[in-house]
């Protein structure tokens, strides 16, 4: 047990891949039938020996079956070998070989041969389904850290419309592993702070890449890896204390959010006033009321004040800066602009505004 244990820790420190919905090892099944097969080997040496008044040997005068014949007998007839020195006489015998036997040969044959194509052709499809996978990988998602806050990034990112099966997680947990596979989600276990864990996962192709371990030193070097296989990516990651923000923008990471700092806010105004803790709540629930959505700007919309737009707006990006809606900057919005507001969680975040999904955006390009 104790050496099953290292072994499958060293597996998962080397950073394997392992796809959802994986069935039983086929060593395992592989396993199983040879216990099987040896117990059908056994009962019908047991029928033979017990019955052995019933054959006759042709190799001895004397015509003993023991069990030395009997397990011969058993051997040579499952295998479908049969020499005929020994052979069935009486009715009785003849009846168990007919009725017994017979079934107990095929199903012997059936459990070997059989279990040998399923061993191969297991693996072949396995080995076949993550080459596939590799192949069609790129701009994903790596989610480093599956708890809580990894599977609520996820899921709020497959509510957005992000198909689960370019989102790829990196823990070295076993339940961590067994969560995403629930979920549907393909998994590299290892430690993310390594090059190579982090080179399975396609870091070097990823989009976007998330760090939500419950560590905020592992969340720095898992930063500072991922900085270094891919400059170009864009790293949200999690602190539990302010900080350790600075430290972990310096690593290299786009986006950081204090998730203590935010709990303790969301506690303080829930405080002072809970209808305001009640509105907070509404927006960081998924899927519930209201959700804070971005979304580009219509073309109908170009010169007109942020206030007067349909939406709620809190905020205007321009050239890569957010400044929010009272800011002189952005007192008339312009072409290439995009919108942070405040929106039903019905609509969905990419549409124009609400009711309306079809019409033209003013970019840069018009």
């Amino acid at each position: 047990m104790d050496e099953h244990l290292a072994e499958t820790s060293a597996t998962r420190g080397r950073g394997t891949v392992e796809l959802p919905e994986r069935v039983r090892s086929p060593w395992f099944v592989l396993g199983r039938r040879l216990l099987l097969a040896l117990a059908i080997l056994a009962g019908t040496v047991l029928l033979v020996y017990l019955d052995g008044e019933g054959y006759r040997d042709g190799n001895d005068p004397d015509n003993e079956i023991s069990l030395i014949d009997a397990i011969y007998y058993t051997t040579v007839t499952l295998s479908t070998t049969g020499y005929g020195d020994i052979a069935p006489v009486t009715d009785t015998a003849r009846l168990v070989n007919a009725l017994v036997i017979t079934p107990a040969r095929i199903a012997f044959l059936v459990l070997l041969i059989g279990t040998t194509l399923e061993v191969l052709a297991s693996q072949g499809r396995e080995l076949l389904r993550i080459a596939r996978w590799r192949k069609n990988m790129g701009h994903h998602v790596v989610v480093i850290g599956y708890g809580t806050k990894g599977r609520s990034a996820v899921e709020t990112l497959v509510g957005n419309g992000l198909d689960r099966e370019h989102v790829v997680v990196v823990d070295p947990s076993s339940t961590a592993l067994a969560d995403a596979h629930a979920d549907g989600l393909a998994v590299v276990t290892g430690d993310a702070t390594r090059r190579d864990v982090l080179r399975r996962a396609g870091v070097g192709d990823a989009d976007q890449v998330i760090i939500a371990t419950g560590r905020d030193d592992s969340n720095v070097l898992a930063a500072l890896t991922v900085r270094q296989l891919n400059p170009e990516t864009w790293i949200v990651a999690s602190v539990s204390e302010q900080e350790n923000a600075p430290l972990m923008r310096q690593s290299g990471a786009d986006s950081v959010i204090t998730s203590s700092d935010a709990v303790g806010r969301l506690i303080g105004l829930s405080t002072l006033s809970p209808t305001l803790g009640v509105v907070m709540e509404d927006l960081l629930t998924y899927g519930e009321g209201l959700e804070v959505a971005e979304r580009e700007l219509l073309v109908a919309e170009v010169g007109k004040q942020p206030q007067t737009l349909p939406d709620q707006v809190i905020a205007v990006v321009r050239d890569e800066k957010v400044y929010r809606y009272f800011d002189p900057v952005v007192a008339l919005l312009a072409r290439g602009d995009r919108l942070i507001v405040v929106r039903p969680a019905k609509e969905l975040p990419w549409a124009p505004r609400p009711g309306t999904h079809n019409e033209d955006f003013a970019s840069d390009e018009d």
